[in-house]
């Protein structure tokens, strides 16, 4: 039995997101639950919870699903995937409901998980059409590696069967592949209600009918003479996939020209302006999200509720609105001429990239004192690296007042905040673009696959049947569609739709979910998708110095943090919560012995993610500085998805070409050439039982990864080594296109968030300008 499910349950954790939940009232028992109806199914996944106030039922809820009897078994995932997550599977036998919690550390047959308590409730009902569970779940908030922000939001993927299990007399039975699967976006505070001890006592309500039946989904409909609605789809001239950056960009100009705009975004709300929820302890009472709080940035990587972060892909990655723009330290500089160059893998038609970076400034304007104040904080380390570094020849500037000095010189790290909080293309290109009538977001909504007529693009698929027929949405005469779901998203994207290497594909067809929505096999367009992976090597050396104040290490900054620095933050958005954890930024030119121009920037911020050292040391005194490996890299990896559809790297990019190793280890030789000239500096790690070539030599890849993912859908002229063609056009394609980091063809001088957005503007100008479209 464990055979057969391994094959087909890969597929649970690249499914895609449908539709919101929202508020609806059993008309049998009266209870008010907050979830969702599946329309393709019938089925009903609802869920009550106690009020946040309650101490009595701490970690509790109560849970609904409504399923017709053609429903073998159900399941639910409270946290969104398979693997990891706490699962509750239910069925119908003998006129009872049997249930199992089960637990899965990956993609194989979960097994019976003994943490949860769960009491079938007196509401549960089993007749000729319809069951119905009705159950109480202690102990079901948290599991091992997860829990549900009870005070937030999140993702629940459900999945269905039309095969019977094993032994439906047992509850620990095995049973095959679900038949299908899906995503919701579950509001759990709004599902909090004060009628919760009510419910448990059977008190509300009185059953208005002898059967049940589930609450009515909604959807579109149109008059047909069948007596089963028919959904329409509403066509758009441009239908945009992913609303990080370059989705959002390209939202804002495409609307802003009059042409008809969808943006989907798989994740959902982030910033409080976006109805985001995730709020610090610290900050209830406010809308200032961890997505607004730059402070909050380190805590992104310790949160026992990283929901944000994409499940189906190995990497980090942003699942959210904003992408990884919402979950990133924020670093932003201003491109430079050579980072849009020829020498750099553009065209020639985008090395003019001076008009798309104004316009991108004059909206978006970086900041090295992003305080309100106007003041720095924690900027205890500035002067130890300024001297470090001056005496290696460099010299301090203002950084993006001078884009293209990027050899021997520092300064204060700059960032796209605003008033003291996350900036970015939420806070600006969204906020305009969602102003428009000619602009419809939905979030929680993924895209599988683009459908296809041969080279002609007619819509995108997707799991929420509220959108079109089986939950595809059409374009207009002439329209298109735009990919802005990241590098690995769009990859996937591409490979689901039959377009990339044939081993790609041929993974896809081998996904009874995905493999149905394949265009015929002489439709496929082999182009190579995933195949000029580049992300910055970056190695860390950890110091200590006695000025430096480490921040408690960032540990505290979501839970407990300085009481002195939140209240001045929650006062005017000034202090240290004001900025993000780098402080200062630095670049040094290389060549190399293969006679190839390569950059190396630095980055330095109080604490340090891991410290291995013989040294006694202060861990109150502790700084990092990373080296990262940019512009003229010469390695190379590939990325691609295995058979759960799940996005990975296959070939890491990181250090493949000795030289680029070589520069990168003189490169750390020369920061750290001086440090005794800088009194009461130490470096500790590595500490002097390693040398740096001994310590690059045994980094573990791992964490070599910057997650500045470029090239996997390369821009260039050539369909034998690039996947876009100079306007962002899919190579073999009439109208599908892409405008995300996968087109850029090479990693810029510094980190990538600003040479993205301003590659955005300059390629929605180029698809407006294109003949032929809507």
């Amino acid at each position: 039995m464990l055979s057969r499910f391994l094959l087909g349950g890969l597929a649970f954790a690249g499914a895609t997101f449908a539709q919101s939940s929202s508020s609806y009232t059993d008309p049998d028992n009266g209870f008010v639950f907050q979830g969702y109806a599946d329309p393709t199914h019938n089925v009903t996944y609802g869920f009550a919870l106690p009020p946040a106030s309650s101490t009595d039922y701490s970690g509790e809820f109560i849970g609904e699903i409504i399923a017709p009897v053609s429903a073998e078994w159900v399941g639910i995932a409270l946290g969104g995937a398979m693997a990891g997550d706490l699962l509750l599977v239910a069925w119908a036998n003998d006129g009872k409901v049997v249930y199992s919690p089960r637990y899965a550390t990956g993609y194989v047959q979960p097994t019976v998980y003994s943490g949860p308590n769960i009491t079938t409730l007196s509401e549960t009902v089993v007749n000729s059409t319809h069951w119905k569970w009705v159950y109480r779940c202690q102990n079901c908030t948290t599991w091992s590696g997860g829990s549900i922000s009870t005070s937030g939001s999140g993702a629940v993927a459900w999945a269905w069967s039309s095969a019977a299990v094993d032994d439906p007399s047992d509850a620990s039975s095995d049973f095959l592949e679900h038949n299908d699967f899906g995503f919701f976006g579950q509001n759990w505070q709004s599902a909090q209600t004060s009628n919760y001890a009510n419910y448990l006592a059977g008190k509300p309500g009185t059953p208005t009918s002898t059967t049940s039946t589930p609450p009515t989904s909604t959807t579109t409909t149109s008059t047909s003479s069948s007596s089963t609605p028919t959904v329409t789809g509403t066509p758009y001239d441009y239908i945009i996939v992913g609303a990080g950056p370059g989705g959002i960009i390209a939202a804002d100009r495409l609307s802003e020209a009059g042409k008809k705009v969808l943006l989907l975004e798989r994740g959902g709300p982030s910033t409080g302006e976006t109805g985001g929820t995730y709020v610090a302890p610290w900050a209830a009472g406010t809308n200032l999200t961890k997505f607004d709080i730059p402070g909050l940035f380190e805590s992104m990587f310790t949160d026992t509720d990283p929901w944000y972060w994409c499940k189906d892909i190995t990497v980090f990655a942003g699942c959210l609105l904003g992408g990884g723009t919402s979950v990133n330290g924020a670093l932003y500089w201003y491109p430079t001429d050579q980072d849009f160059s020829t020498a750099n893998g553009w065209p020639a038609s985008w090395t003019n990239h001076g008009p798309y970076t104004s316009k991108m400034t004059q909206r978006l304007p970086s900041t090295d004192h992003p305080s309100t104040d106007g003041d720095r904080y924690l900027e205890q380390l500035e002067p130890v690296v300024a001297q470090l570094l001056q005496d290696q020849g460099y010299s301090q500037i203002t950084i993006n007042d001078s884009p293209n000095s990027k050899d021997h010189v520092f300064g204060y790290s700059a960032f796209d905040f605003l008033n003291g909080k996350r900036g970015g293309p939420v806070a600006t290109y969204l906020q305009t673009a969602l102003k428009r009538s000619n602009v419809v977001y939905k979030d929680y909504t993924l895209v599988s696959n683009v459908v296809r007529n041969g080279s002609t693009i007619t819509g995108v698929q997707t799991n929420d049947t509220s959108l079109g027929p089986n939950g595809i949405v059409p374009l207009t005469k002439n329209g298109r569609v735009i990919l802005s779901a990241g590098s690995y998203g769009t990859a996937r994207i591409l490979f689901q739709s039959g377009i990339g290497p044939t081993d790609m594909i041929s993974l896809v067809e081998g996904n009874t979910a995905a493999a149905k929505n394949l265009p015929p096999k002489a439709d496929y367009i082999n182009l190579p998708v995933g195949m000029n992976i580049s992300d910055n090597p970056s190695i860390n050396l950890v110091f200590t110095h006695p000025s430096i104040d480490a921040y408690d290490n960032w540990a505290d900054v979501w839970a407990d943090p300085r009481p002195a620095d939140a209240q001045q933050y929650l006062k005017d958005q000034s202090g240290v919560f004001a900025g993000a954890s780098p402080k200062v930024n630095f670049w040094r030119s290389y060549t190399g012995s293969d006679g190839q121009q390569r950059y190396m920037q630095g980055t330095s911020r109080p604490g340090a993610a891991s410290v291995n050292t013989t040294y006694a040391y202060n861990a109150s005194q502790i700084f990092t500085i990373t080296s990262y490996l940019s512009w003229g890299i010469t390695s190379r990896g590939r990325l691609g998805i295995n058979a759960g559809l799940t996005g990975t790297p296959l070939v890491n990019p990181w250090l493949v070409d000795p030289v680029d190793k070589a520069v990168l280890v003189q490169a750390l030789e020369d920061i750290v050439s001086n440090v005794s000239q800088v009194e009461g500096l130490t470096m500790i790690t590595p500490d002097n039982t390693t040398t740096l070539q001994e310590y690059v030599d045994s980094y573990d890849p791992g964490t070599m990864d910057s997650n500045h993912w470029v090239g996997s859908a390369k821009i260039g002229s050539d369909p034998s080594s690039a996947v876009v063609d100079e306007n962002t056009k899919v190579f073999n394609t009439d109208n599908l296109f892409v405008v995300d980091a996968s087109i850029i063809p090479k990693l810029p001088t510094g980190n990538p968030h600003g040479m993205l957005m301003s590659a955005a503007e300059q390629a929605a100008a180029k698809i407006l300008a294109l003949a032929g479209g809507p």
